[in-house]
């Protein structure tokens, strides 16, 4: 007890509020350290997320660009192939992307993939039967906008999103229709090894919410949910429909305690120690201050000393402290400097133990800031690097001042500590920043590229349609306002002959000749443009017809000029219109459908030359106009009538058969046969209604012929295209009177029926339920192929005049359509030959196998009257 009370005396009071503050200060720093430990732990995870996060939403977004930009040409190509679709998406996947395959499903019928490798069994799949894709495929057709689903478990293996895009094109007066979807792949494993995600160097575990880009409310699909439930960094990853959650924690969890709680609480300890035992002392010698006040008096000189440096211990946290005395140039390290600096108890403690630690490329800038520190007297601040044993090479930041010791001597005091994982950092950010960069220069690259060929021609290099109508539209982007412009619209003659006999390769070269020579003709300021297969269009600033004419007489002169492709001599010619500004204010529209006509009529006149738009061409203009207004009104009159050509066994030389053939009883011209109207019929779009005028003779004269006693087994009627695709097309069969197995309908080869036209096959099915026969017209000349017939299944084809003529001198010929008719035969197809102008063209067919002869040989078309005579009376078996 005695002794308890020698310490609660005034001279140990201080010692004993130091020990209460030393507790106090302890416990608050010791939780400070814990709060910075946190901020710093959490920092470096949101660090090390926030690029994977950043690399997530510019991938995605990178390939949903991308996609934008062949969703842009697909809308400027409704008619779109998939040679064309896989020449654009092949470029899309020359970018780096993590795009899988491409899907374009027009009026939601896949037709087009990329690759096609692999993927063949996706063509023809049809979202509105598809029960796993249909909800997705409505969402984005009711919605109008990108879904971005997934991540989804692939057929093909692996996981993947799926983003689908709705597809418009114009429909005329700037409204759009509904064109159907684009569907693409996005590699999930890839983009999430691209990402960094599944990188073995992370110091981080992650986990990734929002399934089909739900966010909040979307299911954890990457790593393990419990992550989120422990306090995680969470950052939003932006998509562009919707968003997902990162989530990330440090791998094993949040530390329970900082790395440092131990070595904090220790100097906490020690600089309690450092505060209270001196105070103690203090008080002990302030006690026995009269029996030894020069004891006194140098306990205040080393408490001074000790002082200071303990000031600049506490103010920093995991250090080592150094002092140099300048004059002797004595060193004095604490053990956390001989640590920093990987130096044993054999340190010399001089200034040259510091210098050869320091890095070779760091020496002189380190020394020269050290000896302006000393000759200043100012603060020391420098950062540096050491070698340590083994190579190994740490980043150090030093910081100290200069003062004067008790002795009166010169001395610096400071401190050092690593910074290496700062630097380290640094550099990761610098790289990551200069990567971005890179990436956004990239992307900067593509989008002028493809703005590029969206406005290009990809074969020819030249402007295409889309840049055609933007400089209709505007012309001051390329031309001067106030000068009149010329346009030239050309057409390349004998094209189609050279794509079909030397196939597509020939024609894109003949195609690029025909740019280039285009180039080579046009001046510096000309807009030369490729519009379409084997068009192109000259726009020019003129100062008179006869420099135009010059210019034509050029082109046509070079045109010319054979080329050749492969050991094969091409020949082609160009047929050219030209149509200029009266004034500078003219519709540039109008003066390109002037120069439609010129073209059209300089066709008509023999191809391989120009004409210029004058006024007599626009009066031709108006008379077919008339005519269009003439066959309107003929409808309506009832002036279009059946004429019928039998068609004949080739052994029996029985009729088995008649065509029904449209002719024009025209009130002060006469009869006129279909080439006097079709194309202005086709044009004015009533086609469909001269077919419904000549069906309905062609029923009538049926039962008619029947009821006096003439037996026709079947009369074939054409069905133009147009009405094949009307929706109608079957409820107003089912209201006519049509004899089961007596009626066929023509389709004209020219349509083609590989495409998955859903109405025009759905017709034709429930057309053969109404028990009408199928049979395809002019086989030969068009686009049918063997595929088509298997899945169209005709009752009959008919092989066109065309081959049929020269069969009596071409052995060759003879061959093909021999061929044909083994073809339909092995198909259970019936064959009929038109244009049998001969006796010895009906021979030969026999001989081939062919099923029916139609032609000149045996009857020409006839009215129903003499048709029904011809047959009563048997006049072809007298011939």
């Amino acid at each position: 007890m005695s002794r308890l009370s020698r310490f609660l005396t005034p001279n140990y009071l201080p010692a004993i509020i130091a020990i209460f503050v030393v507790i106090v200060a302890g416990i608050l720093a010791d939780n400070q350290n814990q709060v910075v430990s946190e901020a710093r732990t959490r920092s470096e995870v949101a660090d090390e997320l926030n690029p994977i996060r950043s690399s997530l939403e510019s991938s995605i977004n990178g390939s949903i660009q991308l996609v934008r930009g062949l969703i842009g040409t697909i809308s400027t190509e409704p008619d779109m192939r998939q040679q064309r679709f896989g020449e654009l998406a092949r470029s899309i996947f020359s970018e780096r992307s993590q795009l899988r395959n491409i899907a374009a499903a027009p009026s939601l019928v896949v037709s087009m993939v990329y690759p096609l490798a692999g993927n063949e069994k996706a063509i023809g799949l049809d979202y509105r039967t598809n029960d796993k894709q249909r909800g997705a495929v409505m969402r984005v057709v009711a919605s109008g906008k990108m879904v971005l689903a997934g991540p989804v478990d692939l057929v093909q293996g692996g996981k993947g999103l799926i983003a689908r895009f709705p597809v418009s094109t114009e429909f005329g007066g700037g409204s759009n229709r509904f064109w159907g979807l684009v569907s693409a792949v996005i590699d999930v494993d890839r983009l999430y090894r691209d990402s960094g995600l599944v990188s073995p160097t992370l110091g981080i575990e992650i986990a990734i919410a929002g399934r089909d880009g739900l966010g909040s409310e979307g299911a954890v699909f990457f790593g393990d949910p419990a992550i989120f439930n422990q306090n995680p960094v969470e950052m939003s990853v932006s998509l562009p429909e919707g968003s997902w959650r990162i989530a990330a924690i440090p791998k094993g969890g949040w530390p329970a305690t900082p790395d440092n709680a131990w070595q904090t609480r220790l100097l906490i300890v020690i600089g309690g120690l450092v505060i209270v035992v001196p105070m103690l002392i203090t008080g002990r010698l302030m006690a026995e201050r009269q029996r030894n006040i020069r004891a006194l008096r140098q306990s205040k000189d080393q408490l001074q000393e000790l002082s200071h440096r303990l000031k600049i211990a506490l103010d920093t946290s995991e250090i080592g402290i150094w002092e140099l005395d300048i004059e002797s140039g004595k060193l004095l390290w604490d053990s956390l400097m001989k640590e920093l600096y990987g130096i044993g108890k054999s340190m010399r403690e001089i200034y040259d133990d510091w210098r050869d630690t320091l890095h070779p490329d760091d020496l002189a800038r380190a020394e020269e800031e050290f000896a302006e520190a000393l000759e200043n007297g100012g603060a020391y601040n420098s950062e540096f690097r050491i070698c340590l044993a083994g190579g190994k090479v740490r980043h150090i930041r030093a910081i100290g001042s200069t003062y004067a010791g008790a002795d009166g001597r010169r001395k610096i005091v400071g401190v050092n500590w690593d910074v290496t994982a700062d630097f380290e950092t640094r550099a990761t950010l610098s790289e990551a920043k200069r990567l971005a960069e890179a990436h956004s220069t990239e992307l900067e690259a593509a989008r002028h590229r493809m703005e590029f060929n969206a406005l290009h021609d990809p074969l020819t290099g030249l402007p295409n349609r889309r840049f055609l109508d933007e400089i209709l539209a505007d012309r001051s982007q390329h031309f001067d306002d106030r000068a009149k412009l010329s346009i030239f619209h050309m057409d390349l003659d004998r094209f189609k002959q050279i794509n079909d006999t030397l196939g597509h390769a020939a024609g894109d070269e003949i195609l690029r000749h025909a740019a280039e020579l285009l180039r080579q003709n046009a001046r510096e300021g000309d807009f030369v443009a490729r519009i379409g297969g084997d068009e192109f269009v000259i726009i020019r600033q003129s100062p008179d017809r006869h420099e135009d004419a010059a210019l034509a007489s050029r082109v046509i002169e070079a045109m010319s000029v054979p080329i050749r492709y492969k050991d094969q001599e091409c020949r082609i010619g160009v047929s050219i219109g030209i149509a200029a500004q009266s004034l500078a204010g003219d519709e540039l529209s109008q003066v390109l459908v002037n120069a439609d006509i010129a073209l059209y009529e300089a066709k008509r006149r023999g191809r391989n030359r120009h004409e210029t738009f004058t006024g007599a061409l626009k009066t031709a203009v108006f008379q077919t106009k008339q005519t269009a207004d003439e066959i309107l009104r003929g409808l309506e009159r009832n002036e279009f009538i059946a004429y019928f050509q039998p068609q004949f066994c080739p052994t029996s030389l029985d009729v088995i058969g008649v065509e029904a053939l449209a002719r024009w009883d025209h009130p002060t011209k006469g009869l006129l046969s279909p080439h006097a109207f079709l194309k202005t019929a086709e044009d004015i779009n009533v086609v469909a209604s001269i077919d419904q005028k000549i069906l309905e003779q062609a029923l009538f004269q049926i039962w008619r012929w029947e009821a006096n006693g003439i037996r026709i087994p079947k009369v074939s009627v054409n069905l133009s295209y147009p009405r094949l695709r009307d929706d109608t097309l079957i409820e107003r069969l089912k209201e006519m009177r049509i004899p089961e197995g007596r009626l066929s309908f023509e389709l004209l080869e020219s349509i083609s029926f590989d495409e998955n036209d859903v109405t025009v096959l759905s017709n034709i099915e429930c057309i053969k339920e109404l028990g009408i026969e199928i049979e395809i017209d002019d086989f030969g000349t068009g686009y049918a192929s063997i595929l088509s017939l298997t899945k169209l299944t005709p009752r009959r084809l008919k092989i066109d005049r065309q081959l049929i003529l020269p069969i009596l001198t071409s052995p060759a010929q003879r061959r093909l359509v021999e061929s044909i008719i083994d073809i339909g035969t092995s198909l259970g197809i019936e064959v009929i030959a038109e244009g049998v102008e001969t006796l010895e063209h009906a021979r030969i067919l026999k001989e081939l196998g062919c099923h029916g002869l139609q032609g000149y040989a045996f009857a020409r078309p006839m009215n129903a009257n003499d048709l029904a005579t011809f047959v009563f009376e048997r006049r072809w078996q007298a011939a």
